[in-house]
């Protein structure tokens, strides 16, 4: 009996010393399971990951504004225009189904959330993480102290570039460290590379952000629109300055910026928030670096701007590529501008606006016809010229530039083009992809498009369909006024023209959203068709 109690506690000891085991055998388990997890995501195919995230916010979204209550508790949102919303949001596209007011300011962050972790700068922060977990387990694998150089398209999240070269043939000193025979990078610098870009959302979400808040405090006329609504102006600042740097397009209020065509002072202010967060954004980028390295004298970043293929990063171009981008972005917006105002200068449409207002209207009318969507004016008034042009600019995507004699990159595309086999020969052009989603849509339409031409024709399915494409979010709308038969129970809305079509119409155009934010995994396609 005096025993007992040695006996209890051996065994005691004995079960402690069990369950230490297993539970050391299971973490060593789960840690492995792990590394092999993150191994396969970074191996995996592109393609799939981008679509998986994609797909994941967007469901994550509309769960999140499924459960906030909406504004009007009378007016409850349906599911597929709530998902519609969220997939928008996520793609940045501002492709809307239903008035932003019928939003309460909840679901408003909800969407500048979205708007958010699915910009381009962000999703690409995220793509140079992945850069380092790669790098991490080949490194932990392979035991070597500098980790080999990998083809970044493996592992992007729509933001690297898939004809980025492995190597580069400039000579740099410290190329013993960060590209030794040509070949090998640095993690630390794609880590200081991640930090910079970083720090730049930051900056311009920020610093946008109190412009426009400082602007409302500022002009009493601007801030009573937005009283009259019951919309704070903090919450009005951080969505408007979030979804012009993302380029999304959406604005809190239902009529886009069109309450607020004469404050040229805020318009002045959202074109270059615009022009930072994508067309102007590698430019923008490689200048910061440039400006750390002046000021810091790192090396690291030196190896940046020297080797940018090397890094593999589709935002970090050469100074030549930039300064051709600018070029391109900046004759852009003029030609718009000038045609804006030569066809629309006594329209309807601008009748109100003193000429100084006009020519701030235009510009920023011309700026957000590339990507980023707010619109000072009803599409549907503008003449058809503008129309086709703006169709145009919308279907070019954000990198378009004019490289005169600069073709260096054409005969390494032509050599990985031949050594991916026949899959390749069966991918269609970026037109075609357009071409089959119009022709869905004009079926699913065909009832409207016979009994309501006037709102339901060609030319608005096809500039909704690349605008979607191109996650610009311009419309032409609808208006009720344009019916051959009058409808008493017909009310004239503030959402885009797809609000108007029928579920599978909808459901459609959400797919050429998320298929648009991936286009970049297809801008070489089409490359076996041959026309003769």
């Amino acid at each position: 009996m005096n025993n007992s109690p040695v006996v209890h506690l051996k065994s005691l000891r004995t079960f402690c010393a069990f369950v230490a085991t297993k539970l050391s055998y299971f973490a060593k388990s789960a840690q492995q399971s792990m590394k092999y997890s993150c191994q396969f995501i970074c191996h995996t195919n592109p393609l799939f990951i981008q679509v998986t995230y994609f797909a994941l916010i967007s469901f994550a979204g509309y769960e999140a504004l499924k459960v906030l209550n909406s504004q009007d508790k009378s007016n409850t949102l349906k599911d597929l225009d709530v998902l519609f919303t969220s997939v928008s949001a996520s793609t940045v596209s501002s492709m809307a189904t239903v008035e932003m007011e019928e939003f309460s300011s909840k679901q408003l962050w909800i969407l500048a959330i979205l708007m958010l972790i699915g910009s381009e700068v962000f999703t690409s922060i995220l793509g140079l993480h992945f850069v380092r977990a790669k790098f991490n387990s080949e490194n932990s694998f392979n035991r070597r102290d500098q980790i080999s150089h990998v083809d970044i398209e493996s592992i992007n999240v729509t933001n690297f570039d898939p004809t980025a070269s492995h190597g580069t043939k400039d000579g740099a000193s410290f190329s013993e460290f960060h590209l030794a025979n040509k070949q090998h990078v640095d993690p630390k610098t794609t880590a200081l590379l991640g930090t910079a870009v970083t720090v730049y959302l930051l900056i311009t979400n920020l610093g946008s952000s109190l412009l426009i808040y400082l602007y409302l405090k500022l002009v009493p006329d601007a801030q009573e629109v937005l009283k009259r609504k019951g919309i704070g102006l903090f919450l009005f600042s951080v969505f408007t300055a979030i979804s012009s740097v993302a380029n999304c397009g959406f604005t809190p209020v239902n009529e886009n910026m069109i309450i607020f065509q004469k404050n040229s002072g805020l318009l002045l202010l959202i074109i270059p928030q615009i022009l930072v967060g994508n067309t102007l954004f590698a430019p923008c980028l490689r200048f910061m670096v440039w400006s750390l390295q002046k000021i810091t004298g790192k090396q690291e970043w030196s190896f940046i701007l020297e080797h940018p293929k090397a890094i593999g990063y589709r935002h970090l171009m050469s100074t030549r590529k930039c300064a051709y981008l600018i070029l391109t972005v900046v004759g852009f917006i003029i030609l718009q501008t000038i045609l804006f105002c030569s066809f629309e200068w006594s329209s309807e449409a601008l009748q109100e606006m003193s000429s100084y207002q006009k020519i701030v209207g235009a510009l920023f009318q011309s700026t957000n016809a590339r990507h980023a969507g707010e619109s000072i004016v009803d599409l549907s008034s503008i003449s058809s010229a503008i129309i086709v042009l703006y169709t145009v600019m919308m279907y070019l995507p954000g990198y378009t530039s004019f490289l005169p004699n600069y073709d260096d990159r054409y005969s390494k595309d032509e050599k990985r083009y031949n050594r991916k086999g026949l899959l390749e020969d069966w991918i269609l052009s970026q037109l075609s992809y357009l071409a089959i989603f119009v022709m869905l849509i004009c079926i699913t339409e065909r009832e409207a498009l016979t009994t309501d031409p006037l709102n339901f024709n060609v030319l608005s399915i096809l500039f909704e369909v690349v605008s979607a494409y191109g996650n610009v979010g311009l419309s032409m709308g609808y208006s009720c006024k344009r019916l051959l038969k009058q409808d008493l129970r017909c009310k004239d809305a503030s959402y885009g023209f797809a609000g108007r079509w029928s579920n599978e119409g909808k459901m459609i155009l959400i797919i050429v959203m998320v298929f648009g934010r991936l286009k970049a995994s297809n801008l070489k396609g089409g490359k076996a068709w041959k026309l003769r």
